[in-house]
C-alpha cells in the first residue's frame, strides 16, 4: 500500500469517527427521543459508511472492497426506514416534542393526552 494510500484511509477513518463521535453527541445532548434519532440516523450513518469505504480500500482486494460496498448500501436503505418507523411508533404511544421543537405537524394522528416518561 501506498503512502498516499495509507494517509487517504487514515483522513477516512478520522471523518467516519468524528461522524460517529457527533452522533454520540447528539444522543446525549438533544432534548427529546425525535432528535437523537435524528442524529443517530444521519450522521452514524455516515460515518459509518465512510469507515466501511475505508476498510474496503485498506484491504485491498476486489472481494473486501464489494463486500464494504454492500454493507454501505444496506445502511443507506435501512437507516432511514427504521428512523421513520421508531419515530412513528413513538409518536403513537404518546411521546412528546420537545419545548424546543418548532411544531407539531401529527397532531391528530395520536392521543397525547397523556405523555410518556423520557
Amino acid at each position: 500500500m501506498s503512502s498516499a494510500l495509507a494517509l487517504i484511509v487514515a483522513a477516512m477513518m478520522v471523518i467516519g469517527s468524528g461522524f460517529t463521535l457527533v452522533a454520540a453527541l447528539g444522543l446525549l445532548r438533544f432534548p427529546d427521543v425525535y432528535s437523537r434519532m435524528h442524529a443517530a440516523s444521519k450522521a452514524g450513518t455516515v460515518g459509518s459508511g465512510v469507515v466501511l469505504i475505508a476498510l474496503g480500500i485498506h484491504a485491498g482486494d476486489t472481494g473486501t472492497f464489494t463486500r464494504a460496498l454492500a454493507g454501505v448500501g444496506f445502511l443507506l436503505l435501512t437507516a432511514p426506514i427504521s428512523a421513520h418507523l421508531l419515530a412513528k411508533a413513538s409518536y403513537a404511544v404518546g411521546y412528546r416534542l420537545s419545548d424546543l421543537s418548532v411544531a407539531d405537524e401529527m397532531p391528530n394522528t395520536a392521543d397525547t393526552s397523556t405523555p410518556a416518561e423520557d
